[in-house]
């Protein structure tokens, strides 16, 4: 399967950074035909700045989201539905991520119920997972990685509608990367428990994210069961994005 490029925007620039950024970024896939050969691109601006991304993007680039509501619409301010994103051509939208999970507090019930509503709209969830730095050292990062996989996945799960992101949480935005090692054993991991959960689990596109960039890309890419990466910070910069693509 193709790797799938991934950028997560976060809350980062204002309207003409975020433009700008879709523009270089359509503009250097355009310009190496092999990297469409080897992979599937997708941005996900912050929510305001989705519809002008996704006028700058060509078929080359697909638009995702960074989170979605539980709901389907109703009196829910500040909430975002899955339909109304994929009334703006989102084909994709991060769930779970360890910024929500902590920071918001969001469970895997809350995370279940927004897949849900995401595949029930015709689009993909990434689903992300991942242990905080004192629970790899406790030993409990299977634990909880299976604890959150099981308790965020729907039961409309497919291997065409979702994508699993590991991102062990001390690895964001920190400059650590988890070992070789570290990121075949828990990748392997995950591909074993997806075979409770979805039937055509060896279809299912597995992610690492993680201070991934340029320089650790190609190691990284080299593990079995890694099908591409959910970039954060290397995802601002056009040239670092495609450069972790073309090490792929």
């Amino acid at each position: 399967m193709k790797n799938l490029i991934a950028g997560n925007w976060k809350m980062n620039g204002n309207l003409k950074d975020a433009v700008g950024l879709a523009h270089n970024i359509v503009a250097e896939v355009q310009n190496d035909a092999q990297l469409l050969e080897n992979n599937d691109f997708l941005v996900c601006p912050s929510s305001h700045h989705i519809v002008p991304v996704q006028a700058e993007l060509s078929m080359a680039v697909s638009l995702g989201a960074q989170d979605c509501s539980p709901f389907e619409n109703g009196a829910y301010t500040g909430d975002i539905s899955a339909p109304m994103l994929r009334d703006v051509n989102c084909s994709h939208v991060i769930l779970g991520h360890s910024e929500r999970r902590s920071y918001y507090s969001e469970s895997d019930m809350l995370i279940k119920q927004k897949a849900f509503m995401a595949n029930e709209n015709g689009m993909t969830s990434i689903i992300c997972v991942g242990e905080t730095e004192a629970e790899r050292e406790a030993g409990e990062e299977k634990a909880i990685v299976e604890k959150q996989l099981f308790g965020s996945l729907p039961e409309t799960a497919t291997a065409s509608n979702t994508v699993i992101a590991y991102e062990p949480v001390w690895a964001i935005g920190t400059g650590k990367t988890a070992t070789k090692a570290d990121i075949e054993d828990m990748h392997n991991f995950i591909r074993a428990k997806l075979t409770e959960k979805i039937e055509d689990f060896n279809n299912v596109r597995i992610l690492y994210g993680g201070s991934v960039k340029p320089a650790n890309a190609k190691e990284i890419f080299g593990v079995k069961n890694v099908n591409g990466a959910l970039i954060g910070g290397a995802s601002l910069k056009a040239e670092d994005f495609v450069g972790i693509a073309k090490a792929s």
